[in-house]
């Protein structure tokens, strides 16, 4: 699956993936291939959620962390599906071989 990459200069992160978009912050980024592979992890784990699910357990994940961690930046990083993402974003064929629900193993 390629994805549509759209530019939006307002984006308050490098980048973003609403499904089934990935969002970057300027046109320099569409070209970023660790981004890129990083939203495009982001797009799998959305699919296999069936999309919605997967904003409302980001979001909790975040709360949790946010509540445990009492830090913004810590919190986002202990995402499951950052973790996930982050660990990933520059093995390229990640994507080929990754099994379903594999940020279950980012958990913690």
């Amino acid at each position: 699956m390629r994805p549509r990459i759209v530019v939006w200069s307002k984006l308050p992160a490098s980048g973003m993936a609403l499904f089934p978009f990935i969002l970057v912050k300027s046109h320099v980024l569409k070209s970023d291939k660790s981004l890129i592979n990083h939203e495009q992890i982001h797009l799998k784990q959305q699919l296999e959620l069936l999309v919605i699910p997967f904003y409302v357990v980001y979001l909790l994940n975040y709360l949790v962390n946010l509540l445990r961690l009492r830090n913004h930046r810590q919190a986002y990083l202990k995402i499951c599906f950052e973790r996930e993402a982050f660990a990933n974003e520059l093995d390229f064929d990640y994507l080929k071989q990754r099994k379903l629900y594999s940020w279950l193993r980012f958990l913690s």
